[in-house]
């Protein structure tokens, strides 16, 4: 592997447990607010990792050219997709109870539901940018410039 490969992927590991860990910090805040402590899992930083992982790569992968609103959903899907899969393994299978949707409307097995999907959608714009501008700010490149629904004109300055 080439050492630019390896600063990538460096670079790319640092951004997921950076992610990953403001979004457990998020988790614990909300779950000790709502009186839901005994549901605080040291298994969600791992989840949170894995969810940063698209999050971060669709922001490095997919065309700047691609409205704001599909990398979003995009990246909707893929979170609610590894959060049903992640479920399904934690709270079914191995009995962890780390949530249960089961007692909110548009839930699938408890799993995953349409509010928490409308959630992910919000935090995939604002993770969408904090990737992308972290890794402008580290390793220069094209200057990060977003449209919501249209095709995205490029500004090609170089930093």
């Amino acid at each position: 592997m080439s050492i630019s490969k390896k600063s990538d992927f460096l670079l790319s590991t640092l951004m997921w447990t950076w992610g990953a860990t403001l979004y457990f910090f998020m988790e614990v805040i909300y779950k000790s607010i709502i009186g839901h402590q005994s549901q605080i899992s040291w298994t969600m930083i791992i989840v949170a990792f894995i969810l940063c992982i698209p999050l971060e790569r669709f922001g490095d992968e997919l065309p700047w050219e691609m409205p704001m609103v599909l990398q979003c959903l995009i990246s909707c899907v893929a979170i609610t997709v590894t959060e049903l899969v992640a479920g399904l393994i934690l709270n079914v299978w191995l009995g962890l109870n780390v949530w249960d949707y089961s007692g909110l409307p548009f839930n699938f097995m408890g799993q995953i539901c349409l509010q928490f999907s409308a959630l992910w959608f919000v935090l995939s714009f604002f993770g969408i940018k904090a990737f992308d501008w972290i890794r402008y700010t580290i390793l220069g490149g094209i200057k990060p410039k977003y449209k919501m629904f249209k095709k995205c004109v490029i500004d090609e300055k170089i930093r």
